[in-house]
């Protein structure tokens, strides 16, 4: 959080998998609450499995300035942006239309479904999920990819939707290791 503050950025994307347990969450909406920046999240597989109380999370966020995201979207305070929420329960679900007026910026979990989407462009979508691979191998690439990754494991991506960013977060799972991928927070000037 002190690494995020100290960016200072006009705001902040989260794309989900807060916690692997709801016992983790009041922690994890501390460290949230932190962030001095609005900040727009949307739910992951692990947030549902773990059977996590949305109302907490979205007033965290609320709380930021910024939104919880459930297939839904919201024009920063400046007017400049529309940041949209897709939920990782349906790769079918209609996209929320945004304004021509502003920058538009796709939140979802699975950067596969990049692929789904509508033939309309985004400025931005950002993706999570695929913790980067975790164990990288040189010349070979990942270990091992949960579903929903495809060839979107880490990095910047081209889509038919728009440019694709996965980030390969600061967690792990299932396996308490990461090799030759490192943790990161990522910074866009748009």
């Amino acid at each position: 959080m002190r690494k995020i503050n100290a960016l200072s950025p006009d705001f902040v994307c989260f794309t989900g998998d807060l916690v692997e347990e709801t016992r983790h969450l009041p922690e994890a909406l501390e460290l949230l609450a932190g962030i001095k920046s609005p900040l727009y999240g949307v739910p992951g597989n692990h947030d549902y499995w773990s059977r996590a109380p949305w109302a907490g999370i979205a007033r965290c966020l609320t709380g930021t300035g910024g939104a919880w995201l459930l297939d839904q979207q919201q024009v920063t305070a400046d007017g400049r942006f529309s940041i949209i929420g897709i939920t990782c329960r349906s790769a079918s679900q209609p996209v929320p239309e945004t304004s021509a007026a502003t920058r538009s910026i796709l939140l979802m979990h699975y950067p596969a479904w990049a692929k789904r989407l509508p033939p309309r462009q985004f400025d931005l979508l950002l993706a999570g999920h695929s913790h980067g691979g975790q164990v990288w191998i040189p010349f070979y690439g990942p270990v091992y990819v949960p579903f929903g990754v495809d060839e979107y494991v880490r990095g910047l991506f081209h889509t038919e939707a728009g440019p694709l960013y996965v980030n390969p977060g600061i967690g792990w799972f299932p396996w308490p290791i990461r090799f030759n991928c490192r943790p990161e927070l990522t910074v866009f000037d748009l």
